[in-house]
C-alpha cells in the first residue's frame, strides 16, 4: 500500500521531470536573488570574474554599464564619454525623426564627426540601475489569505507608490519602482538614475541594420547589422538633465570592455539588460485565451494593415519615411505572434503545461492543508476562463483594429486624454506625443487603413460587439463603409495639428468635443469601456486563481531555484556559445559570415530587403577585416547564437564573456524558439547576437568614423 508521504513524493519527482525543471541556460535571473548555487554553476561554466564585480548593491560593478533604453530596449556603455550601443531597431524610430526625402539617414545612415553633430532626441532616456531590495514583507504586512482581491489591490498599490516615493523624496535624481514577481507573491524595488538627453552618433545605413527585414526576422542563420551608437549627456556635474547645448558627455562609473577575441562552440556567455514580459508560470487556459485571443487578432488585423502600409512605402519614399518605424515595429509582433502560435503548437507546450496541472491537482489533493484551501484552484480557474473568452476575443480584436490601427483614432483618443493639469513636463511630452504623430501621418493611407480595419472586425466578432459607428454606417450611409470614413475625414479637424492649434488657444469657435472625429473616439471607449466592464469581477477571479497557482507550484518543488517572469526590470541570463538542429538531419553553424551576405543577395536578387551598397560589397570583395578577423577561422563574424534566456525588450543587451568582455549585442530570438515567452525549450531556443567586431567593422571600415574607434580605446 502508498503511504500519504511516498505518494507526495512521488508527485514531487514527476512533477520535476516535467519542463519547469531549470537548465543551466535557463531563466532570466533577479539580480538581487542570486544565490550560492547559480554562482557555481556560472563559474563552472565559464564565469571568470567574482559575482560582486557583476553586480554588487556597494560598489560599482558590470551593471553599472547597462542601461535601459528608453523603456523598451537595452543598451550598454562602452567609452568614458557616454557612449551607448544597442541595435538599430532600438533607434530607429530616432533616426526616422531626423530623416526627411532630402537627408534620408533611415536609408544612408548617420555619422556624427564631432560633438556638435550629433542630433538630440527630446523623448528619449536612458535608465541606469543602482540597486534592488526585496520589499515583501512591507508590501504583505496587512494582507491575509482570505483578503479580498480588490482590496488587495488596493493595499499592495498603496504601499508601493509610498515605498517608491521616499526614493525620490530623499534624492530628487532618483526613480524608485516597486514590481510585482512569482504572480503577485514577491515584490522588490528597484532604484534608478534615468538621463534624458541622449543624442544620435551613429547608425549603419538600413542595408546594414536592416539587411532581410521581415523575410529574416526572428530567423537564423542571420547577416544584420542590428547597431546603433548613441551619446549620454548630463550637466556639468555629471548629474541628469534635460537637453541643452550646455550639457557635456555623461561620464560613467563603470566601462564595458570590448573584446576582440571572440568565442568558440561552448564559449561561456552572459547578457544583462531588461527583458520586457515572460508568462512561464501561465495556466494552460491562460496560454490558450493568449494564443486565440490577443495573438490571432495581432496576426489578422495587422497583417491586413501592413499590407496597405508596405505597399504605399514601396511607391512612395516621403510616406516610407513616415511609416518605416511604425512599420518595423508592427510587423515585429505580428511575425512574433505567427512564430509564437505555431511553436506552442509545435513543440506540444500546452500538452505540457495541462500534464504538469494534473500533476499538481494530485499533489493538492495528497496534501491535506493544501486541500483544505486549493481543492477546486484548477477547476474555478478553467471556469472564469471559459466565462471570459467571447468577450475576450471580442475585445483582443477591437485593440488592434482600433485602438492600434487608424491613426486618428490615436491622436482623437490622445487629445482626449491630455491632462492640463499635470506636471509642466509631462504635458510638453504629451503634446509632442501627438505633433509627432501627425507629422508622421499621411491621410489617405490611414483612410484606406480605417475602412480595412471596420470591415475586418466586423467578419470576426459577433454583432453585440459592434461599436455605434456601425449603426451609423448602415442608418446614414446605407452601409456604406467608404462613404462613413470618407464623410468623416474630409469633416474633421483633428485630422491636422491646426485642430490641436486652437484647442489649446481656446478659440471660441472651435468646439473639439463635437468634432465627429472626437464624437467617433468617444463612442469607441464606451464600447471598449463595456467589454472590459463585463469582465472585470472575471479577471479578478483569474488573476487570483493564476496567483494562487504560481505560489503553489512553488511550494510543491521548494528545492527548485525559481526564476521571477521577466517584467522590465534588469536580469542576467547565461549559458553558451553553439549551434543547434532545427529538424532532424539538419545542423545550424553558430555564427555567419560576410560569404551569407552575398549568397542572400543573390538568392533574393531585385528585392529591396537584401540589397546593399557597392562600397560593403567591395569591402566583403577586398577581405580587409582588419583587427576584427576571427584568429581561429580566418574569417569575419556578422551574428552568432547561444542558449541565453531572452525575450522582448532584450534587444540591445549586452554579450558578455567570462570576464565581463562585450562580445556582441543580443537582437533577437529563432524561429523554432519563439513560444519562449511561455516556456523555455533548451534545445530549441536560440539568443542572437550581432557580432561586437561586426559592428566596429563597419564604424571604421564603412564609416570610416575613427573619432569612435579612438574613444572607445580597443585593446
Amino acid at each position: 500500500m502508498i503511504t500519504t508521504m511516498v505518494l507526495r513524493s512521488l508527485f514531487v519527482l514527476i512533477f520535476s521531470l516535467c519542463t519547469l525543471s531549470s537548465f543551466a541556460d535557463e531563466g532570466m535571473w533577479l539580480l538581487g536573488n542570486i544565490n550560492k548555487q547559480l554562482r557555481s554553476t556560472m563559474k563552472e561554466m565559464g564565469l571568470q570574474m567574482p559575482f560582486d564585480k557583476v553586480y554588487s548593491p556597494k560598489h560599482h560593478s558590470l551593471t553599472n554599464a547597462v542601461v535601459s533604453f528608453g523603456g523598451f530596449c537595452s543598451g550598454v556603455v562602452v567609452s568614458d564619454n557616454g557612449l551607448v550601443f544597442t541595435n538599430h531597431h532600438c533607434g530607429f524610430s530616432s533616426i526616422q525623426q531626423h530623416s526627411t526625402v532630402d537627408f534620408d539617414i533611415l536609408q544612408d545612415g548617420y555619422i556624427a564627426d564631432s560633438l556638435n553633430q550629433e542630433l538630440p532626441n527630446p523623448e528619449l532616456y536612458v535608465r541606469f540601475l543602482l540597486r534592488t531590495e526585496n520589499v515583501t514583507k512591507r508590501v504583505l504586512k496587512d494582507v491575509t489569505f482570505d483578503t479580498s482581491e480588490e482590496m488587495r489591490t488596493q493595499i499592495i498599490d498603496s504601499i508601493s507608490r509610498e515605498i517608491a516615493d521616499e526614493v525620490s523624496r530623499k534624492d530628487t535624481t532618483l526613480v524608485g519602482v516597486v514590481d510585482t514577481y512569482y504572480g503577485g507573491n514577491e515584490f522588490w524595488l528597484s532604484i534608478y538614475r534615468d538621463y534624458n538627453d541622449v543624442r544620435l552618433v551613429f547608425a549603419p545605413p538600413s542595408h546594414v541594420g536592416k539587411f532581410g527585414w521581415d523575410t529574416d526576422n526572428w530567423m537564423w542563420p542571420r547577416h544584420t547589422g542590428d547597431f546603433c551608437v548613441f551619446r549620454i549627456y548630463a550637466d556639468k556635474n555629471n548629474q541628469p538633465a534635460d537637453y541643452s547645448p550646455e550639457n557635456i558627455p555623461y561620464r560613467p562609473d563603470y566601462v564595458a570592455p570590448i573584446s576582440l577575441d571572440g568565442y568558440q562552440s561552448g564559449s561561456f556567455c552572459m547578457t544583462l539588460g531588461y527583458p520586457g514580459t515572460t508568462e512561464r508560470y501561465l495556466s494552460s487556459y491562460g496560454i490558450e485565451e493568449m494564443m486565440n485571443g490577443m495573438n490571432q487578432a495581432m496576426i489578422d488585423m495587422r497583417g491586413v494593415k501592413q499590407e496597405i502600409w508596405k505597399r504605399e512605402m514601396i511607391e512612395n519614399d516621403s510616406i516610407r519615411i513616415k511609416y518605416s518605424s511604425k512599420y518595423d515595429e508592427s510587423s515585429n509582433y505580428w511575425k512574433n505572434s505567427i512564430g509564437k502560435n505555431s511553436s506552442i503548437q509545435k513543440l506540444k507546450i500546452l500538452e505540457k503545461k495541462r500534464m504538469q496541472e494534473a500533476t499538481l491537482q494530485r499533489w493538492i489533493e495528497a496534501n491535506p492543508k493544501e486541500r483544505e484551501k486549493l481543492l477546486h484552484l484548477l477547476t474555478s480557474l478553467r471556469l472564469e476562463y471559459d466565462q471570459r473568452s467571447e468577450t475576450n476575443h471580442a475585445l483582443s480584436y477591437f485593440t488592434e483594429a482600433f485602438m492600434n490601427g487608424p491613426e486618428l483614432v490615436q491622436v482623437a483618443l490622445e487629445i482626449l486624454n491630455l491632462d492640463f493639469e499635470g506636471e509642466e513636463k509631462e504635458v510638453i511630452r504629451s503634446l509632442n506625443s501627438i505633433i509627432d504623430k501627425y507629422e508622421n501621418l499621411d491621410i489617405e493611407v490611414d483612410k484606406e487603413v480605417f475602412k480595412a480595419m471596420i470591415e475586418a472586425y466586423q467578419k470576426q466578432v459577433d454583432a453585440k460587439y459592434l461599436p455605434a459607428i456601425y449603426a451609423q454606417i448602415d442608418t446614414l450611409y446605407n452601409g456604406s463603409v467608404s462613404m462613413y470614413v470618407d464623410s468623416l475625414y474630409a469633416h474633421s479637424e483633428v485630422t491636422s495639428a491646426r485642430a490641436l492649434q486652437r484647442f489649446l488657444e481656446q478659440d471660441t469657435t472651435f468646439q473639439i468635443i463635437e468634432d465627429p472625429a472626437i464624437d467617433m473616439a468617444i463612442e469607441l471607449i464606451v464600447s471598449y469601456y463595456d467589454m472590459s466592464q463585463s469582465m472585470v469581477e472575471t479577471n479578478s477571479k483569474i488573476e487570483q486563481g493564476e496567483r494562487l497557482l504560481n505560489d503553489a507550484m512553488r511550494r510543491m518543488y521548494a528545492n527548485k531555484n525559481f526564476y521571477p517572469d521577466a517584467n522590465s526590470t534588469m536580469r542576467l541570463s547565461f549559458g553558451t556559445v553553439g549551434g543547434y538542429s532545427p529538424n532532424n538531419g539538419v545542423f545550424y553553424n553558430y555564427y555567419t559570415t560576410p560569404l551569407g551576405i552575398i549568397e542572400k543577395v543573390k538568392e533574393h536578387w531585385g528585392d529591396p530587403d537584401f540589397k546593399i551598397g557597392a562600397r560593403l560589397l567591395e569591402l566583403f570583395s577586398k577581405r580587409d577585416y582588419g583587427k576584427y578577423i576571427d584568429k581561429d577561422d580566418g574569417d569575419m563574424h556578422v551574428c552568432f547564437i547561444s542558449n541565453n534566456d531572452i525575450t522582448g525588450g532584450n534587444s540591445g543587451s549586452a554579450m558578455f564573456n567570462g570576464k565581463g568582455e562585450l562580445i556582441g549585442l543580443a537582437f533577437d530570438g529563432n524561429w523554432e524558439g519563439m513560444s519562449s515567452d511561455v516556456a523555455f525549450e533548451p534545445n530549441a531556443q536560440r539568443c542572437i547576437g550581432v557580432d561586437v567586431r561586426y559592428m566596429l567593422f563597419i564604424i571604421e571600415k564603412y564609416g570610416e568614423a575613427e573619432n569612435i574607434i579612438r574613444e572607445l580605446k580597443l585593446k
